[in-house]
């Protein structure tokens, strides 16, 4: 890179770097936030508990409340059970997928236990962070109620106490009354070219 262009380069980092350190003299709230992540692409447990894992290295209490995906077995419940159990608490409400029980009766059932336990993980004061995985679908298949959940978090959860809330098909009401909502956009998924899902990247 010749010295002009280096120096057009310096000047320019210069002005995004002001106007980047006078935004975040503006941004001084803290608050426990309501996250949503849904779409038909991949990543949104991953992503949750990417942040399960940040909160473990930040010394922050933890909890997962897995729903709907029962007791199949993935590398980040064995992890979190068998290394973490003291730093986050895992708790697994479903029987498996819809199509596994086959029993409506005992999908409301099971998420109704979960989300008992969602409530109990996130009033508890030493709890700084909750993951409630796959809950959308249960939202989505009216095992929950949408105006019990979205009412639960806006007017009970602790101020600073983060949930976070995956799976696809987000209700408009948990879209609504979320602080941040990310959409993962299919673009490509060896699942269509006949691939099994694979240990390490599925689960």
């Amino acid at each position: 890179m010749s010295d002009e262009a280096n120096t057009r380069h310096a000047e320019k980092m210069k002005k995004i770097k002001a106007a980047r350190d006078r935004m975040m003299k503006e941004k001084t709230e803290e608050k426990g936030l309501i996250i949503v992540h849904t779409g038909p692409g991949k990543g949104k447990s991953s992503s949750g508990f990417g942040m399960i894992l940040r909160c473990i290295a930040h010394g922050m209490p933890c909890a997962v409340v897995q729903f709907i995906k029962g007791n199949w077995v993935t590398g980040e419940a064995r992890m979190i059970r068998e290394k973490f159990a003291g730093e986050c608490r895992f708790f697994v409400s479903g029987e498996g997928f819809t199509w596994e029980t086959q029993d409506r009766e005992r999908d409301i059932a099971a998420a109704q236990r979960g989300w008992q336990i969602a409530q109990e993980q996130i009033l508890d004061p030493e709890i700084r962070f909750v993951l409630l995985d796959e809950i959308n679908i249960a939202l989505r298949y009216g095992y929950l109620e949408i105006d019990e959940v979205v009412g639960f978090l806006l007017e009970r959860k602790p101020t600073m106490t983060h949930v976070c809330l995956t799976g696809r098909n987000a209700q408009p009401e948990l879209i609504e009354a979320a602080d941040l909502v990310t959409e993962m956009t299919l673009v490509k998924h060896p699942f269509r070219d006949g691939i099994k899902a694979q240990q390490g990247v599925e689960f």
